[in-house]
């Protein structure tokens, strides 16, 4: 047994570990353990009754508000654990201040982090915040408003009908960032080359509105992404990344993202797959299984979640991560999703569909994608011997699958998909 973000072990009762009561009240339900020494070994508490009515009386004494707890007794052990329930009425302080879990450390919250909880306990989103710009203009709301839901003009009414303002006339957060001009960060897309110092194109649009954020990066997708073909009488449209799949992830980038952090959408686009990194991590009460399962959705900002909704730019709520991967049905490559603590990455390969390749030719053929090899590196990376590689690498080529480029010592190869 050891420590961990949800369980914390205490050999006996000091007032550190109401640092920990405060953390768990806030982000997350968890357990102290008293009796328990570091190493996770049990050493048991002299008097048990004695203890626990310790433990009762610096909660109720030092925290507040006061947090929904219970205490377990072991008695053969003399192990007492308190198990501390994530709170509605938050932020809980312990000497005036909030803390939260760091691995298995308890730390002190910041401004910011401090500001969430206080709005969390008020049931609040900082979308519904009020905005603190006076005059906006919505001309690129009201035309997609027009074209994709029939209306007229925006109108006072319809503002305060979507919350982009409030019961007194004020602005939201979420009023702002579709306004046409705001104070806010907004969207970094940039080309790459051969590697990420070479820049082959760049285009940042911030403190504009969220919807012209969403054009500009589409367009430059179908740009890079998409191509025409013709074939036989016919034009056909193909998609080295899909549409539906780049479209959703940009959408919930900027739905789900933290907008009171001063840091860009950022949209890194490679010849072989586009990076979405949205700042902020999972909503609290998320875990990164529900998240990845498209099982749970808790829009940060509902808001604006629910104007992207009217206007079509993103489906049933908690759909997106499931809808991505339908985007790639049939497609050798998958989707990658990466959570962090700050930011969640979304990584779309380009598609290619199911290839007809042996465990072998698929183990060399995953090792080239993205990456240019020689063979002694294919042969290092795989552990298959020279010969073996060459063969592989001699079908691959066969099948159009692999790209072969150089001579003599300098021959490297590579996927062509």
């Amino acid at each position: 047994m050891r420590e961990s973000k949800s369980l914390e072990f205490k050999e006996k009762v000091t007032s550190t570990f109401l640092k920990s009561v405060s953390a768990f009240a806030n982000y997350g339900t968890g357990e102290v353990m008293f009796g328990v020494d570091d190493s996770g070994n049990t050493v048991g508490v002299p008097d048990v009754q004695e203890t626990c009515l310790s433990i009762e009386n610096k909660i109720n004494d030092s925290l507040s508000p006061v947090p929904d707890y219970s205490l377990a007794v072991n008695m053969r052990t003399n192990v007492i654990t308190l198990t501390v329930r994530e709170g509605l009425h938050k932020p809980y302080l312990y000497r005036s201040k909030a803390y939260r879990r760091n691995d298995t450390a308890t730390v002190e919250v910041d401004q910011l982090e401090l500001r969430r909880l206080i709005l969390e306990g008020q049931n609040l989103t900082f979308d519904a915040t009020d905005s603190r710009l006076y005059e906006l203009s919505f001309s690129r709301l009201e035309s997609r408003m027009q074209s994709v839901l029939g209306v007229g003009a925006l109108t006072d009414d319809m503002l305060r009908t979507l919350e982009l303002k409030d019961g007194g006339g004020a602005y939201t957060v979420a009023g702002e960032l579709l306004a046409d001009v705001n104070s806010f960060p907004g969207v970094d897309i940039a080309r790459f080359g051969e590697s990420i110092s070479i820049f082959l194109d760049r285009e940042t649009h911030d403190h504009c509105s969220v919807l012209e954020q969403y054009d500009a990066a589409l367009a430059l997708y179908r740009k890079y992404y998409q191509y025409d073909k013709i074939e036989g009488a016919t034009r056909k449209k193909y998609e080295l990344v899909p549409e539906d799949a780049f479209r959703e992830s940009l959408a919930n980038a900027i739905v789900h993202r933290t907008w009171d952090v001063s840091a860009h959408i950022r949209v890194s686009m490679f010849h072989d797959r586009i990076e979405i990194s949205s700042p902020g991590g999972l909503p609290s009460g998320i875990s990164e299984q529900e998240y990845l399962d498209g099982q749970v959705s808790k829009l940060r900002n509902p808001i604006l979640g629910n104007v992207f909704f009217r206007l079509r730019l993103i489906e049933r709520f908690g759909t997106g991560v499931l809808r991505i991967r339908d985007a790639y049905r049939g497609s050798e490559r998958q989707p990658q999703f990466k959570v962090f603590e700050n930011s969640i990455l979304v990584i779309l390969p380009l598609f290619s569909e199911e290839m007809n390749l042996s465990d072998d030719e698929r183990r060399v053929y995953r090792e080239l994608v993205g990456r240019s090899l020689q063979m002694s590196e294919l042969t290092e990376r795989t552990g298959f011997g020279r010969t073996k590689v060459q063969g592989i690498l001699e079908g691959l080529v066969e099948k159009g699958y692999v790209f072969v480029f150089g001579r003599g010592r300098g021959t490297r190869y590579t996927t062509t998909r």
